[in-house]
């Protein structure tokens, strides 16, 4: 079971796409217009490369350009009328992401400069500081390099073992062996909650469960998971919750880490720097309590405020309704894409996310993206920064389609005949 809340019925509302897709400058340009002596008009823009960062409405671009226009200054040090303005809107977008989280605290939400850099933040102020060599941390097969990388780290500068849960050839995630893998000396989960390259959608509530029984702590990436559904982090009791503002329709440079405060309470500095410290002397050093403690120097004071105009646009729509109609296309494309001979879609998970991976048989992927691009079509391609998962599922690399809230079935059809026009193009 899946554990983003999903609404699969219609809402009694219908759900106005292209009322939003104004919204989205971007969405009404073309691409690959020609002049000269042979002008050629653009192609309309179809993009699907949402899963690697989505387009941003007018509403955050012009929140963003506002404050920037109105009212910026850095925050937290200043006694003058713009700071403390300043200082109240980025704490307000503190709250912002806490109430969309349902975060048991705002003191748990830690500002960074990406879910990237949340991960490294917990890889290396709580694995470093409480895991002894020999420990051992979980993940699983799918995971964002973002979930690997940090915790290698982690496991060449302390000795540890990192365990790796596998998955079906579905995409599904195999909770039995993952219940499995816990030992004396397993200390730390880091798993996804929604792949970035299948749409697995993972039982995140179970997978803490499971994890508490033996004691051991769960950090969650839920870049795409916030997406795609509503994500309540009291209900599922992850102790560390990640994701990246740009992926929700909000600006690059911010990300967010929602911690149990308690346990932040016990962590140190990741950085050191100005706004993180009580008092500094030659003789020693003291911080401020947490979310301050991890946010050394001037942070990203633009983007979480940006961030929280995103919030606030995605909650007008409701996440609700966005689940809804994104589940639409995701049974529309895929049936559409299975009309084509040799094309196979990795990841079938049930109730997985608006994100399609496939691979055409005698075309490489990289070329499928660059000719489709030609017609219009924005897709992402290679390994998704998920090479292990690459060699589990038996595939170099793959095209990907990733749908949000502003696309269409029209899109969904345009994705299909970009790829037959390929499949003639090659001969395949």
């Amino acid at each position: 079971m899946s554990d983003i809340a999903y609404t699969l019925e219609r809402p009694a509302a219908p759900y106005d796409v292209e009322r939003i897709r104004a919204d989205f400058p971007i969405l009404s340009r073309t691409v690959h217009e020609r002049t000269g002596k042979k002008p050629q008009p653009g192609k309309p823009l179809v993009y699907l490369d949402s899963g690697a960062s989505a387009q941003k409405p007018r509403h955050v671009i012009d929140t963003m350009t506002r404050f920037l226009e109105e009212d910026y200054s850095n925050i937290h040090r200043g006694v003058h009328f713009l700071s403390q303005r300043a200082t109240d809107r980025f704490e307000a977008a503190r709250d912002s992401v806490a109430a969309f989280l349902n975060a048991p605290s705002r003191d748990g939400i830690v500002f960074t400069r990406s879910a990237t850099e949340a991960i490294n933040l917990v890889a290396h102020s709580y694995a470093r500081t409480f895991l002894e060599p020999g420990d051992e941390i979980i993940v699983s097969v799918m995971e964002h390099h973002a979930n690997i990388v940090p915790w290698q780290l982690a496991q060449t500068a302390r000795g540890l073992a990192i365990k790796v849960v596998p998955v079906d050839d579905r995409g599904v995630l195999d909770l039995d062996a993952y219940a499995k893998l816990f030992g004396p000396r397993t200390k730390m989960v880091a798993i996804t909650h929604c792949s970035n390259v299948l749409g697995t959608v993972t039982p995140a509530k179970e997978i803490v469960r499971i994890a508490h029984q033996h004691g051991v702590p769960v950090l969650l990436d839920g870049s795409q998971a916030v997406v795609h559904g509503t994500v309540d982090v009291k209900d599922i009791g992850a102790d560390f919750y990640v994701f990246t503002g740009h992926k929700l329709y909000g600006p690059t440079g911010i990300g967010v880490l929602c911690a149990k405060p308690e346990l932040l309470k016990t962590m140190p500095p990741y950085q050191g720097g100005g706004d993180m410290i009580q008092s500094v002397s030659f003789s020693g050093t003291t911080f401020k309590e947490a979310p301050a403690r991890f946010e050394a120097g001037t942070p990203p004071i633009t983007e979480a405020i940006g961030l929280a105009a995103a919030i606030d646009y995605v909650e007008g729509i409701g996440r609700d309704a966005i689940a809804a109609h994104e589940h639409d296309l995701l049974t529309y494309a895929t049936a559409r894409l299975q009309e084509i001979e040799g094309l196979r879609i990795v990841g079938t998970a049930p109730g997985k996310a608006a994100i399609i991976s496939f691979v055409v048989d005698g075309v490489h992927p990289h070329d499928l993206g660059t000719v489709v691009d030609q017609y219009g079509v924005a897709v992402r391609v290679g390994q998704h920064c998920a090479e292990p998962l690459m060699d589990r599922m038996g595939v170099g690399s793959t095209a990907r389609a990733s749908f949000a809230l502003y696309n269409t079935r029209a899109e969904a059809d345009a994705l299909v005949d970009a790829v037959k026009a390929v499949k003639e193009f090659f001969g395949a």
